[in-house]
């Protein structure tokens, strides 16, 4: 089940009805139930693993919080993050892992008798892991206590609108809102409601019509000028915006409708003066979690090497990143890039400050205008390597936009670019109006008229436009 299946919204609904006239103290329980309900309803088999990892991690971290013996509490932090990669690991990398052994095998002319294994990747296993390895190491440190009801456990590690695709939550956050569920409010639920439109809109209308013509195009590099492929890695970026831009905002307000706060994921990217920043406003559930587990111990652990540990620190965290979203080259170079994109900006730091300031540049509008695209560039530029199916389409993409630009854009169907162009348009505008007039809002508006004309007209525009036999969303596959 998914957010864009008729399922889920018959599901959804029932949901609300049942969750709200549930007594307080057992709204949790009907919580748990739905959440594995909706994740049973994908694939059953997937299930089990969520529930090895949370009966993993539930004993360890009550073993940890038992014991006052360092070394002891290590060793189970250590232990109980082993077991709960290991799925990962397997369902993730051992098929590539396997085919590059049968290849090196097969280039030597060594003859394997055993077929090779194709595994059926687990959803949501990536997020979940990174919850449950974030709560393990919160317990360690002491943080947070470890959870005694394996139940609230339970519903914090499968919490239906985060499980397949984020935001990736933290226990300090979420725990203590399952605790304290409150009545039914209808300001929240509207609030909510509001939320999901947006994110369907932001999937259905743009994500997924723009992916229509990306998708043409990307997938047959080889068929296609540099003009075409250039236009299409422009796109791919927002059409991944979108798309997760999308899920995380429908699941932020699934979450809110329930009467639970979740994290925000995105804000405005596209608005970012440098690749730092960018990544301030860019899946910000995964950069804050990298940040805090990876980034900031190996920066305090390489400190004595000043901004050259930083810069260490920076390849490494996203050479995890690139690894985290794919077992292949291309995720590696895209992790490469990034780490090399920050790193760079952090030698530069000082002297790009000195010049700002020198000419006052802090509040030009031509000089932010300048550095917004750049950095939008720079982040294309690495999306080609996320997007391409392997290492030869991605240099091949680079080549051709370089060498064979050609004057014809590709256009199979003009209604569809035409549409998506206008969503992409649509979207950017309230991005813009959100980042620079904050103060004038549609949806929000104090008018009550305007703000169920702007509803509906979304809806409207939603259910004429939106592309609704599109498939998962792209991160689904992460």
């Amino acid at each position: 089940m998914v957010f864009t299946s008729f399922n889920f919204l018959i599901f959804f609904p029932l949901l609300v009805v049942i969750y709200y006239i549930t007594p307080v103290r057992f709204r949790w329980l009907t919580l748990l139930v739905a959440s594995y309900f909706f994740y049973l309803n994908i694939k059953p088999v997937f299930a089990l693993f969520v529930l090895g990892v949370t009966i993993s991690t539930y004993i360890f971290t009550r073993l940890i919080d038992q014991t006052n013996v360092e070394s002891r509490k290590k060793s189970f932090m250590l232990l109980n993050i082993f077991l709960i990669l290991l799925p990962l690991f397997f369902f993730k990398y051992f098929s590539h892992i396997n085919a590059g052994i049968f290849s090196l095998l097969e280039s030597i002319h060594i003859r394997w008798p055993l077929p090779a294994l194709k595994l059926i990747f687990p959803i949501g296993i990536s997020f979940y892991t990174f919850v449950a390895i974030g709560y393990t190491i919160d317990v360690y440190n002491e943080e947070i206590k470890s959870e005694k009801n394996i139940g609230i456990l339970a519903l914090f590690l499968s919490f239906f609108p985060l499980i397949l695709s984020g935001p990736i939550e933290r226990a300090k956050n979420m725990l203590p809102q399952f605790y304290s569920l409150k009545i039914i409010d209808y300001s929240i639920i509207v609030e909510g409601l509001k939320l999901m439109l947006w994110g369907y809109f932001m999937k259905l209308v743009v994500a997924d019509r723009v992916g229509l013509y990306v998708d043409t195009i990307l997938n047959n590099v080889s068929q296609h000028n540099g003009t075409t492929l250039l236009f299409a890695s422009f796109l791919y970026p927002i059409q991944v915006y979108a798309d997760l831009g999308g899920y995380s905002l429908i699941a932020i307000g699934t979450a809110k409708i329930l009467g639970i706060n979740v994290m925000q994921n995105f804000k405005r990217p596209f608005f970012a003066t440098s690749m730092s920043e960018f990544w301030h406003r860019w899946h910000i559930s995964l950069i804050s979690w990298l940040t805090d587990y990876v980034y900031t111990p190996l920066s305090f652990a390489l400190r004595k090497y000043g901004i050259w540990g930083i810069v260490t620190a920076l390849m490494i965290t996203f050479l995890i990143s690139g690894v985290w979203h794919g077992a292949a080259l291309t995720f590696i170079a895209w992790g490469f890039l990034q780490g090399l994109f920050l790193s760079i900006e952090a030698l530069t730091n000082k002297k790009r400050a000195k010049f700002e300031k020198k000419h006052n540049l802090g509040k030009n509008g031509l000089y932010i205008f300048i550095e917004i695209f750049f950095t939008f560039i720079l982040f294309a530029a690495s999306q080609i390597f996320g997007r391409a199916g392997n290492i030869t389409d991605a240099l091949t993409i680079y080549k051709k936009i370089f060498t064979t630009a050609g004057s014809k854009l590709f256009i199979a169907d003009v209604g569809i670019l035409v549409f998506a162009l206008l969503g992409i348009f649509i979207l950017l505008l309230n991005d813009f109006m959100c980042e620079y007039f904050p103060h004038v809002k549609l949806l929000r508006n104090k008018n009550k008229y305007i703000r169920f004309f702007s509803l509906l007209l979304l809806l409207m525009y939603i259910i004429s436009f939106g592309v609704f036999d599109s498939g998962q969303f792209i991160y689904f596959k992460y």
